[in-house]
């Protein structure tokens, strides 16, 4: 299935949960709670360092050093770009004997990476 169509198929799929909102008279309820944690989310994910992360760890789980090999960036700015996402709950940790592996938090943050390549792509 490409980009697109999941896309299609996913907003198909999950847009039921916001109809109610979208049709109320008085717009879209965000309140400030919410505004400051969305706000921060994407904040978290406008470095370009992390996106290519984050590229990388859709395809899998990976260790600190497999990262920085694939995105040609140093061990310790790779471990503090993670340190940040994993503050956020973008991604998690797994530990297997000494060795630390990161993989996404879920699938909400696949599905915000795929939307916003989609939207940047767009042509």
């Amino acid at each position: 299935m490409d980009r697109k169509s999941y896309n299609n198929e996913y907003m198909n799929i999950h847009s039921h949960k916001y109809e109610k909102i979208f049709e109320s008279d008085e717009g879209f309820p965000l309140g400030d709670e919410n505004a400051l944690q969305l706000a921060e989310l994407f904040t978290s994910l406008s470095d370009p360092s992390r996106l290519r992360i984050l590229s990388v760890l859709l395809r899998g789980e990976k260790n600190v050093q497999q990262i920085s090999q694939i995105v040609v960036m140093s061990h310790s700015a790779v471990s503090h770009q993670l340190r940040g996402l994993r503050q956020m709950r973008i991604v998690r940790t797994r530990k297997q004997g000494r060795m630390v592996f990161y993989s996404l938090d879920d699938d909400h943050v696949k599905e915000l990476f795929l939307l916003g390549l989609d939207h940047v792509c767009h042509e």
